[in-house]
């Protein structure tokens, strides 16, 4: 039986303040050592009172704007409980009833084209502890750091309006976007900046009543997600094949083993037992801040993608990969400064040449050493018929090695295009003599057999000759 499946996500996101979320511990604690970044207040201890975090509730309203949703005037924190080693308090502080904001949505592409996805709620909560679980001599224990605990964070709860593993990647590749995009966080994942669960479900194709859904956590990554996400759907398709029910339930991710593992039944909200914190009055959001911070935002890619389109004439795929990330669009914006018609050509070698380098040697576009500058004035040779395209490969390729200038790479090489017609020409008498065949080829009617002798030609002036003088040459030679 064919069946769809039904997918939401909740994305917790950590934000980048300078201080935790109710206390003053500072919130970069990467590669601080264990334990050293406390207060009794992330530590749970009896009696401390928390304080909000101005910057992070600003954060979360710039990202609710930005996903279109409703910011609610009163919102209030509440006391989450479970029980867990890395929540010392047994519960967390958190909002459910009256979160930050509701009732949003964002465009997510997918090879299908764009798909709305809403936006359950966006709202604020404290970060726990980490655990790291260790064997060792035999034994297995757990150790737990209390520097992450307290971080604000901000979770992001879709609607189940995703309904393929293309749908869900083009979902958080969206959202991640967008929240560097505002600078609220990094996300970064290997970081543990930003984490995702699933909720997924199959119901027949063509039904609209919800399955038995099952959430799966431990999803560090957008290749956890994604391949959770397809194994889960598979699952759930052969236990219903095999005339057997989705038991509702909480399972974690292996991805040593890339599977689901059973961890716990599902919770529904009321086993959390949430009430109002007592420690914290309800927060109210005047209209005129939201406002202001409105005005405030910048211009997001999906808006920014269509003023590259309609401003520079790039096609959508070249603009969307621009806009991935803030600061390539930002570099692509510097280079095509005052230079509107260059736009396609500088956007050529960004999404071409740029970016092969960038993944071959692991680099963000902020620790390329090609200024702006330095890419114009390369293709200023381009067009001046100094180099020739070809040549020009290899001198980006050294650009970007050394962040030395194109102008003094051509001069110390020697790779002045060659244009003059008696050099070439007599590289393309070698051509002509060396390959009888398509000479042949081509005087027989076989136009392409130009492209191997124009080929030969370059490769005897070592890709220096002037591509459309050579070809203008041999045509003449050939028809004699």
């Amino acid at each position: 039986m064919p069946y769809e499946p039904v997918i939401g996500l909740e994305v917790h996101a950590q934000l980048l303040t300078k201080s935790k979320m109710f206390c003053s511990c500072r919130a970069d604690y990467a590669g601080s050592p264990p334990n050293t970044l406390v207060c009794p207040v992330c530590l749970g201890m009896p009696g401390v009172l928390p304080v909000i975090n101005a910057q992070a509730v600003e954060f979360g309203v710039m990202t609710a704007l930005a996903l279109n949703c409703t910011v609610q005037q009163i919102n209030v924190f509440a006391r989450k409980s479970y029980f867990y080693p890395d929540l010392p308090k047994n519960y967390q502080i958190s909002q459910y009833d009256l979160p930050l904001s509701r009732d949003g949505w964002l465009m997510a592409e997918t090879k299908n084209g764009a798909v709305r996805v809403g936006i359950r709620r966006v709202h604020l909560e404290e970060d726990t502890a980490k655990l790291t679980h260790v064997e060792a001599g035999g034994e297995t224990y757990s150790l737990i750091d209390f520097n992450r605990s307290g971080m604000p964070l901000m979770e992001i709860v879709s609607e189940p309006d995703m309904h393929s593993v293309d749908e869900v990647n083009g979902y958080i590749t969206k959202l991640r976007t967008i929240l560097r995009y505002l600078g609220v966080s990094s996300g970064d994942m290997e970081k543990g900046a930003m984490r995702f669960e699933a909720n997924i479900s199959l119901r027949p194709a063509g039904s609209t009543t919800l399955g038995n859904r099952v959430e799966v956590k431990n999803l560090n990554s957008f290749r956890a997600v994604l391949r959770a996400v397809e194994y889960e759907i598979n699952r759930q398709a052969a236990i219903l094949d095999a005339g057997g029910k989705i038991e509702q339930e909480t399972m974690g991710w292996d991805d040593l083993h890339n599977v689901t593992v059973t961890q716990r039944g599902k919770e529904e909200a009321h086993d959390y037992r949430y009430f109002p914190e007592p420690d914290l009055p309800p927060l109210e959001l005047k209209p005129e801040w939201v406002d202001a911070i409105r005005r405030r935002l910048p211009e997001l890619p999906d808006a920014k993608r269509q003023r590259f389109m309609s401003d520079f004439g790039l096609s959508a795929y070249d603009a969307g990969l621009l806009v991935v990330e803030r600061d390539i669009a930002t570099y692509f914006e510097q280079c095509v400064n005052n230079r509107p018609q260059r736009a396609k050509v500088i956007a050529n070698w960004i999404v071409g040449e740029m970016f092969r380098l960038m993944n071959e040697s692991g680099q963000e576009i902020g620790q390329v050493k090609i200024t702006p500058a330095a890419l114009n004035e390369l293709i200023d040779l381009i067009e001046a018929k100094t180099i020739s395209t070809t040549i020009a490969k290899d001198v980006f390729a050294e650009m970007f090695a050394s962040g030395k200038k194109p102008a003094d790479i051509v001069a110390a090489r020697g790779l002045t295009q060659i244009s003059d017609a008696s050099a070439i020409e007599a590289a393309i008498a070698k051509a002509i003599a060396a390959n009888p065949q398509a000479v042949a080829d081509y005087r027989g009617g076989k136009e392409t057999a130009i492209r191997f002798l124009v080929g030969q030609v370059m490769k005897e002036t070592k890709g220096r000759a002037n591509p459309g003088l050579v070809n203008q040459l041999l045509i003449e030679k050939l028809k004699l």
